[in-house]
């Protein structure tokens, strides 16, 4: 496993939660569930530029589950991916905390960014519905990675419908679970705020790797390996 791509991975996983997290943690207040969404999506988006060609920019357990059970990676590749994203998450949120202890007042007590339901949901959704959520919200992720990627990794314009998708699932899921559709964003922000955040963070890495496998076998069936990609008029026309 190259090295450079582990690297890429790690770096890319900080920077996600450093940037889009710290949106959430220190700029709500000025730019509203808009601007966190967009900052999420273009963080995304200028990442997958900047890291696809060298690991996929998964930066994403889920999505590099999906990866492994579309057989575009292997059981070690993803294992190394994992590891690399997780630790990076919580270097991401380390170097946030650290930033953000410098602001007077701020408090990371059961809030940094991290995610949650019941009492810690903006509209209280319960258990199931956060798992709900929280599973098709990730499926969308996961699935349109697949479907825009030729094999691992991002080229072309493969980032700008990631990025999109990434926006638009914070738009609907901010409300709901804070969006997490990552478990290594998650767990870096739940240990810095600790208490109800830790006691629910197995939804939030549970739930995004259910929505990654879900995708994985849609996908199968819209995109069957080995076939060359069609226009869309072409495939509904054909008997």
């Amino acid at each position: 496993m190259r090295t450079r791509a582990l690297a890429s991975e790690f770096i890319g996983t900080l920077l996600l939660v450093f940037f889009a997290v710290g949106s959430a943690v220190i700029g709500v207040e000025f730019i509203g569930t808009l601007g966190i969404a967009l900052a999420f999506g273009f963080t995304l988006l200028a990442l997958a530029y900047a890291l696809g060609p060298i690991s996929g920019c998964h930066i994403n357990p889920a999505v590099t589950l999906g990866m492994l059970c579309a057989r575009r990676i292997d059981v070690r590749t993803a294992v190394g991916y994992w590891i690399a994203q997780f630790v990076g998450g919580i270097a991401g949120a380390a170097l946030l905390f650290l930033l953000a202890k410098q602001v007077p007042g701020f408090h990371a007590d059961g809030a940094f960014g991290s995610n949650g339901y019941g009492a810690r949901s903006a509209v209280h959704i319960n258990t199931g519905g956060a798992f709900l959520a929280e599973v098709v919200l990730t499926f969308l992720l996961v699935f349109v990675v697949l479907a825009v990627t030729h094999r691992v990794a991002v080229v072309g314009f493969d980032g700008l419908p990631i990025g999109i998708a990434l926006a638009v699932i914070h738009l609907v899921g901010i409300p709901l679970t804070g969006t997490s559709v990552n478990p290594a964003r998650s767990l870096g922000p739940a240990l810095f705020a600790g208490g109800s955040a830790l006691s629910q963070l197995w939804l939030f890495i549970v739930a995004p790797l259910v929505g990654g496998v879900l995708a994985a076998l849609v996908h199968r069936v819209t995109h069957p390996a080995g076939e060359d990609r069609q226009i869309a008029d072409e495939v509904a026309a054909a008997p």
